[in-house]
């Protein structure tokens, strides 16, 4: 995931106050387990909050007692023990630029980076929980996930969950019921992708042209 929106724009963006522990500068290699800035509505009160990217389920004895949930799909979110209390009572927006998605060729697996064909920020649907034990607590998130739509799917099966900004109300819980039907994978024309270099798959790697289109991808 890459996100150079900074703490003050996501908070303009979702209209929400921001907490004082946010990730800040840009940041274009982002992974599971590190901080993201997620907005929360709490009492029809928004908040931008820190959380870790990997969701731990309250039974885990450590963080790293289970497998790394860092998505959540959607056709079985509602039955999993993991997600099912959080995806009705504890949902949240996660803000970004765009996001990797890796392409197998053969034996290789490419990197293409997606983003909003308009330009805005892509903002994805997740859900949320604290997890607490022997005096450690963590606020952890998951992004959900659907069957990848026209732009994505020669590139992968699957996409996250992309939420429009007039549903953002809605998933957040401020509207009432009906969630559920924003769980669609996005329509033609919505979303663009191109390839860009494997250093990508480097930790180390961190600057702009992680997702800069690569001049001749061949």
């Amino acid at each position: 995931m890459a996100n150079i929106l900074p703490v003050d724009a996501m908070a303009r963006l979702f209209k929400a106050v921001p907490g004082n522990d946010l990730p800040e500068g840009p940041r274009y290699n982002i992974c599971p387990t590190q901080p993201l800035a997620v907005c929360v509505s709490l009492g029809g009160h928004r908040q931008l909050r820190a959380m870790r990217w990997g969701f731990v389920p309250h039974w885990y004895k450590s963080p790293t007692d289970g497998p790394l949930l860092i998505n959540a799909r959607a056709e079985t979110v509602a039955e999993k023990p993991a997600f099912r209390a959080a995806i009705r009572d504890r949902r949240c927006l996660i803000a970004a630029n765009g996001f990797y998605e890796w392409h197998r060729e053969g034996e290789a697996k490419l990197p293409w980076f997606v983003s909003r064909r308009d330009g805005e920020p892509i903002v994805f649907g997740a859900l949320w929980q604290d997890w607490e034990r022997g005096g450690e607590l963590l606020t952890t998130c998951a992004i959900v996930t659907v069957s990848a739509g026209p732009t994505l799917a020669p590139i992968h099966h699957r996409e996250p969950l992309v939420i429009e900004k007039n549903d953002w109300a809605k998933w957040l819980g401020e509207e009432g019921h009906g969630a559920a039907r924003l769980m669609q994978p996005r329509p033609e024309g919505v979303l663009q992708a191109w390839r860009v270099g494997m250093e990508v798959n480097s930790n180390r790697a961190s600057g702009p042209e992680l997702c800069t289109p690569l001049a001749d991808p061949a």
